[in-house]
């Protein structure tokens, strides 16, 4: 590959989101990505949504409060995040000197769109006596809005440690939070977002598929929709979703969250079926687009060339920084 072509491609990561470089079909990239860690001290956080190539290279894979705790004490000069854009944000607030990379920067998230910042800051100011909890699926400037960051994993631990008489504003999904009332019995005003992989399960064609499988468990991830979540054997962040599975007696589940975590699902347990939860439509929307627009050949690529880069302005970093610290410390209170 000529030094044109990679500066070329250096040039059009705004337009592209990623190196478009060709990358040799010959080399053996999983050699060459664990060549390139030992080389430049780097380590590979992975989402449980990614697709296995990538799971399987990681050094951590994780839910969202996993990869944050995993980032905040990593020794790693470079973070590679193969996830989508908020996370690896999440990695660049907690560790400011430390290089963090993403295969793809296109790599979004629906959730963390439906949350534009300008628009939260005037809805904050209408309700200007709540305190502000946000799931961690959501923009750098949105987390620098908030008062407290949470996951699937720790969020019903975070607003039970908020005083009672205290008004909340949860935000930005709507149907975690619609949960958490639930399961807190805390009265919080919601923002109206939503993760459309999570909103496109279909409460019909799960039915039927329990009519079919009937000792099978449906496993379900807090931001489905209420009628989901009521037919759940369980519900839970995916790394509640994958330890159930491992530890549940049951042999057969249908699983209502982004396809990815099955990979690990059967790798701890392959005597077991595990069946993804279909969506309302044909197309394969079960699939986060965003996570999966990262592959290992973009993973390499990053790596080796060091770029997309996460950057972010000081100031912008710190006031998004004590909200995920809060987090951290009040998840380490509680245990997790």
């Amino acid at each position: 590959m000529s030094v044109i072509n990679i500066d070329s491609a250096k040039q059009n990561i705004e337009k592209n989101g990623f190196l478009d470089i060709e990358v040799d079909a010959t080399l053996d990239l999983f050699h060459e990505i664990e060549r390139l860690k030992k080389e430049k001290n780097a380590i590979i956080l992975a989402h449980y949504y990614q697709e296995p190539d990538i799971q399987d290279v990681a050094d951590y894979i994780g839910d969202s409060l996993g990869l944050a705790q995993a980032a905040e004490k990593t020794e790693a000069d470079i973070i590679v995040f193969a996830g989508v854009h908020f996370m690896a944000e999440t990695a660049k607030i907690l560790n400011p000197k430390k290089k963090v990379l993403l295969p793809d920067l296109k790599a979004g998230c629906s959730l963390a769109d439906s949350a534009p910042a300008d628009a939260f800051r005037e809805f904050r100011k209408q309700h200007p006596d709540h305190v502000v909890i946000s799931y961690i699926n959501c923009t750098a400037e949105i987390k620098a809005q908030s008062d407290i960051i949470v996951t699937s994993s720790n969020a019903a631990l975070v607003v039970n440690s908020v005083p009672k008489d205290q008004p909340i504003i949860f935000a930005p999904d709507k149907n975690l939070g619609a949960y958490l009332i639930k399961k807190t019995g805390r009265d919080m005003l919601l923002w109206n977002g939503a993760c459309m992989v999570h909103e496109i399960f279909s409460l019909e064609k799960i039915t039927k598929l329990k009519i079919r499988h009937p000792k099978a468990k449906v496993l379900a991830h807090p931001e489905c929709e209420e009628p989901i979540l009521r037919i759940a054997d369980y519900i839970g962040s995916t790394t509640g979703i994958l330890k159930y599975s491992r530890e549940d007696s049951a042999n057969e589940y249908i699983v209502a969250t982004e396809t990815g975590i099955l990979h690990q699902m059967q790798k701890d347990s392959p005597h077991k079926t595990f069946i993804p939860a279909p969506p309302t439509n044909n197309c394969a929307c079960n699939d986060c687009p965003h996570m999966k627009l990262n592959t290992l050949e973009k993973l390499y690529l990053c790596m080796e060339y060091e770029t997309p880069e996460i950057l972010m302005e000081e100031e912008l970093r710190k006031a998004a920084k004590k909200p995920i610290d809060r987090m951290l410390e009040i998840s380490r209170a509680g245990g997790l």
